[in-house]
């Protein structure tokens, strides 16, 4: 299995007005490169076992995948609100160490030099902020709260394909109005809701202090092992037509 390598990004963000100090997690598939690459951005409760194994899944695909931790620099407690701000304004420093990461993967002699982007929760709408700034050659917004001016963030966007869980009720309709704007902007896209499935159905165990865990089970929100399977074939069907093929990409 491809545990990741912790890589000191600080000297690629640093400069560019990001994080003074940044890690990345380095996920790469076994046997002989080169390969895509994968910016993974986790979720709002930052790097943890599970956005780790998120990494660990995508280098089994066959990608590079790399996961900037972009609380470094301050921790969870201090990093969290701005943070979020960021993910739906489209200005920060996460953005500055988001492009770290792509750009760690481009200049790799690893990486076939496409690259993608993921995002679960908080990250999912720095993918879809992201998809719409010409870096990336594919998006996967798992989740994720959309952009105030949705058409204007994406506008000329790169692929996009998106999950979202019909039971998640801080996300209520976000499915139908994403999808119906990337139809609007003609973007080539996939946009999917699972019914059944709630916030953070991808992961693969509970997350959350452990006393609120049951509160969360009520709201829907956690794991859903059948959403998350087709969630996860549809996002490698697409990396794999516009990273693997990159191409045919539209």
């Amino acid at each position: 299995m491809p545990v990741p390598e912790n890589v000191d990004l600080s000297h690629l963000s640093a400069p560019a007005g990001g994080s003074q100090q940044l890690t990345g997690h380095l996920a790469r598939p076994e046997g002989p490169g080169p390969w895509p690459g994968v910016v993974v951005v986790h979720e709002a409760l930052g790097v943890d076992d599970v956005m780790l194994r998120q990494a660990e899944r995508l280098a089994r695909a066959g990608y590079l995948a790399l996961m900037p931790d972009l609380f470094t620099q301050g921790g969870v407690r201090r990093c969290l609100v701005p943070t979020m701000r960021a993910s739906r304004s489209g200005h920060g420093r996460a953005y500055q160490d988001i492009e770290a990461a792509r750009t760690f993967l481009t200049e790799s002699p690893d990486c076939t030099g496409a690259v993608g982007i993921i995002g679960f929760c908080m990250g999912g709408a720095f993918a879809l902020m992201s998809a719409g700034r010409g870096s990336f050659d594919a998006a996967s917004a798992n989740y994720g709260m959309l952009p105030e001016q949705l058409d204007r963030v994406l506008a000329g966007a790169c692929p996009v394909v998106a999950s979202y869980g019909g039971r998640d009720r801080m996300l209520k309709g976000a499915a139908a109005e994403l999808d119906s704007a990337l139809e609007r902007l003609g973007v080539v896209h996939d946009v999917k809701e699972y019914p059944q499935a709630g916030h953070a159905f991808l992961n693969d165990t509970e997350v959350g202090p452990r006393p609120l865990r049951p509160l969360l089970r009520v709201t829907g929100m956690g794991p859903h092992p059948e959403a998350a399977a087709d969630a996860w074939r549809r996002i490698e069907t697409f990396f794999d037509t516009h990273l693997k093929q990159p191409t045919t990409s539209g």
